[in-house]
Order: structure tokens, then sequence, then C-alpha cells
């Protein structure tokens, strides 16, 4: 942070527990400003105190840290989301970061990596653990991205491979014989990838992907 003051930081966890241990782990780094167990204290209490970075456990009731970061972002997109959980699960992290967080980190970090990861979040950087790295790439679809795309973010790992070899310029036949796939599960793949980002034709497709470093 480019000031001396400490972060503000609001826990969203339903165990006691591990919200115990967050502020243990973030004593004399960070300014815990609330929390709450429950997704509809969560996001009243977070829009009322406009925390720095919310730490935010992904499966939470009340619909979850998904709908938490998707109020929130709607209302204060000033609040920064670092998504919190055991799971390493690809559909979790997509659906929490398309829904706003700017990071995923795994339960498993220690203080050292929470509150960087907390610091980088806080300060617009995306930021996820060491072994989701690549979902990280398939998010940005770059070597060094400033955000995360939420359009790139509902694709589904095969659908970036095809798109990125479709944006190079390879016929679908040639997609096919690198994927091992068929030319009809090629052309499936670009039925849903152009459905998804609202485009109608290739071209359109490639200089959607050039926009975004994917070609």
């Amino acid at each position: 942070m480019t000031d001396s003051r400490p972060l503000r930081v609001f826990l969203v966890d339903d165990h006691p527990g591990m919200r115990d241990g967050w502020r243990a782990q973030l004593a004399g780094h960070a300014e815990i400003v609330g929390e709450a167990d429950d997704a509809d204290p969560a996001i009243e209490l977070i829009l009322e105190r406009s925390p720095d970075v919310v730490l935010l456990d992904v499966h939470l009731p009340g619909g979850g840290g998904e709908r938490v970061a998707r109020e929130v972002t709607k209302q204060n997109p000033g609040v920064r989301m670092l998504a919190v959980s055991m799971s390493a699960d690809r559909a979790d992290v997509l659906r929490v970061i398309a829904a706003g967080a700017t990071g995923y980190i795994t339960k498993t970090a220690d203080a050292a990596a929470l509150v960087d990861a907390i610091e980088q979040v806080a300060e617009g950087r995306p930021v996820f653990s060491p072994d989701l790295a690549g979902i990280a790439l398939d998010l940005f679809g770059a070597d060094d991205p400033e955000l995360i795309d939420p359009e790139i973010a509902a694709l589904t790992r095969r659908e970036l491979e095809v798109l990125r070899l479709i944006a190079h310029g390879f016929t679908y036949r040639e997609v096919g014989e690198k994927l091992f796939i068929s030319v009809k599960t090629v052309e499936t793949h670009m039925s849903h990838i152009l459905r998804k980002l609202h485009l109608t034709n290739r071209h359109q497709l490639a200089a959607w992907a050039a926009r975004r470093g994917l070609a």
C-alpha cells in the first residue's frame, strides 16, 4: 500500500476457528474491521464498513462466497475480495473469480503467504496459490495479466485450448488433430465459445482473442 495505515480486512467464514486463525495470522499486519459467518450479514456489514480486503470463504451458507463477491462488487467495486478455501477445484475457482474476487488461495497458506496475498489483492493484483497456477493461466491467458476477464473465466479448459488454436489461424481439422478430437467436437466447442462470448463467427473471435493476448 502507498500509505502507512494498516489494511482494513473483513473476515467471512462459517467456522469460528478459521476466523480465529486468521486474526492470529494477521495480528500486527492488518486491522480486522468485522466478521460474518453467513452471506446475508456478510454483504450488509461489508457494504457498511467498506474494508480494503475481504477474506472470503468459498463454501459459505446463504449462497456461498460467490454470492457475496457478486453483490459487494456490484455495489462497491473498491472492496477487494480474496477467496480462501480448502477446495482447489477448478469450478470453485472459476465461479468465485467470475463473481468478482481478485484472488484465490487455499486454507493451507501460512501467515506470510496470507499477508502477502492480502497486500497484493489490496493493490488490485490477482494472486493464486502455487497449486492453482494452471487455472490462473487459463483465466488470464497472458504471462503477466493485470485483470481477470470474467468472459475467459466462463470458458472450460478445453474451450480455451480450442479458442487459442482457432485464434492462431488453425482450421477445425487442424485443431482436431492437435487436440486428438473430431472435427464435429471442435465445431461443438466453437458453438459453445461463440455463444458464451456473444460473438457470431471466427473472425470476431480472432479479434476478441487478440485484444486479450490470446493470439
